[in-house]
């Protein structure tokens, strides 16, 4: 799979299982997802889905798909795929499949982890706008939304607070730089402190500058969501569940 993203939720399986299944639970936290409506089931066939999905914050593309699930892994573990395309003209993605792996961890919680792959549409130019663009920020957004849910599930907080809480952290963040880079070009200021003017100059950029590393670089707060919370390359290699293997031929 072109993507990968664990992370681990301590959390009830069926709790979990029910966040991420459940269509009108899914999209709140999701933060790629607009909408998915399952379609009637046919006997014998994969459920079948259309779907509404985020591709810039005032662009929605539309595309259907089919979906499976196992619940009866050995080692106590569930498994949900999916394979998916849209023909929307604004739709980054021509089509693609994924699944999602709930690993029960040793009484610790749950190992939720996702792999998945598409082809983009486009040609070289969306193959390149693919792998420079729109591919980091998939996995920024999926990496986001599975510690969204996380912090739903483990600390109560839900997905609505939380995005409140990442807005607001940071505006605060870039306050700080546009109030440190504003600092650094008041030189004529310090002359103000006479025989400490000196001193001031000194301390003045040094501060500013562990400010702004700060701003850049600490560590979100716990109750706001964070990509890098998320592992994004597997521990051992990862192999195609059976049950998207079974979708295949519904593609």
């Amino acid at each position: 799979m072109g993507l990968y993203i664990e992370t681990r939720i301590r959390a009830d399986l069926d709790e979990l299982w029910a966040r991420t299944q459940d269509p009108a639970q899914h999209r709140r936290w999701d933060l790629r997802v607009r909408e998915i409506q399952y379609l009637p089931r046919t006997h014998g066939r994969p459920r079948r889905f259309r779907y509404a999905a985020r591709v810039l914050p005032f662009l929605t593309v539309s595309g259907t798909g089919v979906a499976a699930s196992e619940k009866d892994g050995p080692d106590g573990s569930r498994t949900s795929a999916l394979r998916f395309s849209s023909r929307h003209p604004f739709s980054p993605v021509a089509e693609g499949s994924g699944y999602w792996r709930y690993v029960p961890d040793g009484g610790q919680g749950v190992r939720f982890l996702a792999g998945y792959d598409y082809r983009p549409r486009g040609g070289a130019f969306g193959a390149m706008a693919d792998r420079l663009v729109f591919r980091p920020l998939t996995g920024w957004a999926t990496a986001w939304s599975f510690d969204r849910l996380r912090l739903w599930l483990e600390r109560g907080i839900t997905p609505e607070r939380a995005l409140a809480n990442w807005l607001a952290e940071l505006v605060v963040r870039a306050l700080v730089l546009t109030m440190c880079c504003a600092g650094l070009g008041l030189e004529p200021v310090v002359r103000v402190f006479g025989e400490f003017a000196a001193a001031v100059a000194y301390l003045c950029p040094l501060l500013l500058m562990v400010a702004m590393s700060l701003a850049l670089l600490k560590e979100p707060l716990a109750c706001t969501p964070a990509a890098r919370r998320c592992l994004r390359t597997p521990v051992t290699q990862a192999c195609t569940p059976r049950v998207l293997r079974t979708l295949e031929k519904y593609g």
